[in-house]
């Protein structure tokens, strides 16, 4: 089901994905470069309602206009505000999530919005070669039970770069910033969206 939304950066689009007895609600936006149609997203689309889970797809403001390249994080999280009373009017615990620039409006809203949780897909801990430019702060200040899960070779941070913290972190083997893995990993495409999937079911259990 789609749903559409008014938002102060302009209109929203929100795919459902229910589950037929929903505890959570896990609420996904895609990254600075794609849309929902990510395979991680997709995945996880597909195998959490059967967990309990509902999940919303999210498309922000810019992406429903079919503009090219993202605004500025300010309008991002505008955006996030704006469909946050779609998400709350399910009356279940909503866990806040996205991937790259998605996790990263996740985490800078989450107490603000009162999520229960904050899931962070390719968290982008730093432009590509500048590790210097840390966003590590925006990770640690989530203020919630966070998961991050990281491709082995995500050039925008890989898991060994991460800071200690109050957050879970499991690394997606040989896998890039979108999960895809080279023909000669020792893992195949599929196995890598089962590691996505198995962790984020893990630890939706046990968020309670």
């Amino acid at each position: 089901m789609i749903e559409i939304v008014e938002t102060d950066a302009g209109t929203a689009r929100i795919t459902w994905h229910r589950a037929k007895r929903a505890r959570l609600v896990l609420a996904v936006s895609h990254g600075a470069g794609g849309g929902i149609e990510a395979r991680d997203l997709r995945a996880l689309a597909q195998v959490l309602p059967d967990h309990g889970v509902t999940v919303a797809l999210v498309e922000q403001p810019w992406r429903v206009a079919g503009k090219k390249v993202a605004p500025a994080p300010k309008t991002l999280d505008t955006g996030w505000r704006g469909i946050w009373p779609a998400l709350a009017g399910m009356a279940l615990p909503v866990i806040s999530g996205g991937r790259s620039a998605g996790a990263r409006v996740a985490c800078r809203t989450a107490t603000e919005l009162g999520a229960h949780a904050v899931l962070a897909l390719s968290f982008p801990l730093h432009p590509p070669g500048k590790p210097e430019r840390s966003r590590a702060d925006e990770l640690l200040g989530a203020g919630v039970p966070t998961l991050v899960v990281q491709g082995g070779n995500d050039p925008f941070g890989k898991p060994d770069e991460f800071p200690d913290g109050a957050y879970e972190l499991v690394e997606v083997p040989y896998g890039d910033h979108g999960f895809a893995v080279p023909k000669r990993a020792e893992i195949t495409q599929e196995r890598a969206l089962e590691i996505v999937t198995g962790a984020v079911v893990e630890w939706v259990a046990s968020l309670g």
